[in-house]
């Protein structure tokens, strides 16, 4: 189920962040030491378009890879960026960690993947794997959001 928020006027993931990318980008490297970065780049452009995903689809079960789980802890440490970002198109999306960063459905991550593709961005499939001992790169975040602990943006509070 959709909500009626129209989706990016741009689909460039770092457009949508402004004047916040370098930062955004900055903490995953400070959080991965050793990562190039243009792979952070990568990651933190994921982690917006999965957002935006989560955002404009409350209730369907959405989950990110590993690695763009990466993305989004950076996403979420700039308070009001993302709390932007979320309120621009649809609800606030809270993250539940899952306590085994190897546990995974593919179905769920078939889902998000077709749920971001069908918002008109383009999608950067390696950083979209499984969680293996292969994957395309380490990352620091180390839980997984499925399939009991999937994403369920919540409605904003309302306040006395």
């Amino acid at each position: 189920m959709s909500t009626t928020i129209e989706t990016p006027a741009t689909r460039d993931a770092r457009a949508l962040m402004g004047d916040h990318w370098p930062s955004i980008v900055q903490t995953i490297l400070d959080n991965n030491e050793g990562m190039a970065p243009e792979m952070a780049g990568r990651i933190a452009e994921e982690g917006v378009k999965f957002v935006i995903a989560c955002a404009q689809n409350p209730g369907t079960g959405l989950a990110p890879s590993r690695i763009v789980d990466e993305g989004w802890h950076a996403l979420i440490l700039h308070t009001g960026a993302y709390a932007e970002l979320c309120a621009t198109f649809g609800e606030f999306v809270h993250h539940f960690p899952g306590p085994d960063p190897t546990h995974y459905d593919p179905t769920i991550l078939d889902r998000t993947k077709e749920t971001i593709d069908a918002l008109g961005f383009d999608l950067d499939a390696e950083l979209w794997a499984p969680p293996t001992d292969d994957l395309l790169v380490s990352v620091a975040a180390k839980c997984q959001h499925a399939p009991s602990c999937t994403i369920r943006p919540m409605p904003k509070p309302e306040w006395p």
